[in-house]
């Protein structure tokens, strides 16, 4: 399993970024996949996720609003679209994938992704 995201970088409060991540090593098209971030010093957060089949998705509240999750499953390509940002979204994101196949168990809870990618930092200027 190979995941790698792309597309971080400095914003200004009120911009927009898009992140990619792009995964190999495994069937993508039968995986929940999310996208997790870290800020210094904090724990590992749910941002949001995407059903396999991309019919369900799901945000963490902070992010409600602002934020799309999307997929391509031909391209075996995860998306981010961040708008709106604000200084508190300043974080390394990380794509993740579930532990099991066609699953939507638990797609909040961070100990549910089993692999994961390096990240892309995202920093939001005031």
């Amino acid at each position: 399993v190979h995941l790698v995201e792309s597309g971080g970088g400095l914003a200004q409060a009120g911009g927009s970024l898009t992140l990619s991540c792009a995964a190999s090593g495994f069937p993508f098209s039968r995986y929940t996949m999310g996208w997790i971030r870290q800020a210094p010093g904090k724990e590992r957060e749910f941002v949001a996720a995407i059903s396999w089949p991309s019919t369900n998705t799901y945000f963490a509240d902070s992010v409600k609003g602002r934020f799309t999750i999307a997929r391509d499953n031909a391209k075996n390509t995860l998306f981010l679209l961040m708008n709106s940002l604000k200084p508190e979204d300043t974080a390394l994101y990380m794509c993740a994938r579930v532990r099991r196949p066609e699953s939507w168990w638990g797609i909040r809870d961070v100990g549910e992704y089993e692999y994961w990618g390096p990240g892309t930092q995202v920093t939001v200027s005031s």
